[in-house]
């Protein structure tokens, strides 16, 4: 998985926007994530909901690390390829990503990026998670010991 905390030397107005206001709202590093799959030379196939490219996309991108950070999965490239064709198509959720802000559940037609992923990785009420929200729970270990 990967998740976005760079930010962009083009004016993109809404995109830029959303950027600043996700970072902000969800008090947190990240605009933005990927499921990417290594390929050779440094590229990554990455799979999301783009506002940038209106909607669910793959594109094949260089990740580096000044903008990125990683986090491996356990998924197979198959398992991400069926799950990006059953998704191929819908558009960029703009409501579901004020409705995680606001905790109102996002149209099932429309994907925004942290939907996307944390669908694929099988959690409930993905329309719940942020890209910081995401990289939170990815990032940590749970223990819990009985006594």
């Amino acid at each position: 998985m990967a998740f976005y905390h760079g930010h962009t030397k083009k004016f993109f107005h809404l995109a830029r926007l959303g950027d600043w206001l996700i970072r902000t709202v969800t008090s947190g590093f990240y605009s933005h994530c990927e499921i990417a799959v290594v390929q050779k030379h440094g590229l990554f196939d990455c799979y999301s909901s783009s506002k940038r490219d209106g909607g669910v996309r793959h594109k094949i991108m260089l990740l580096p690390a000044d903008k990125w950070h990683l986090i491996p999965l356990t998924a197979t490239p198959g398992q991400v390829l069926a799950f990006y064709r059953k998704h191929q198509g819908k558009k960029y959720d703009w409501w579901g990503v004020i409705g995680f802000i606001l905790y109102h559940k996002s149209d099932d037609r429309q994907l925004f990026c942290s939907e996307f992923c944390a669908e694929f990785l099988g959690l409930s009420e993905s329309w719940r998670y942020s890209p910081n929200l995401l990289h939170a729970l990815l990032s940590s270990t749970c223990s819990f010991k009985k006594s």
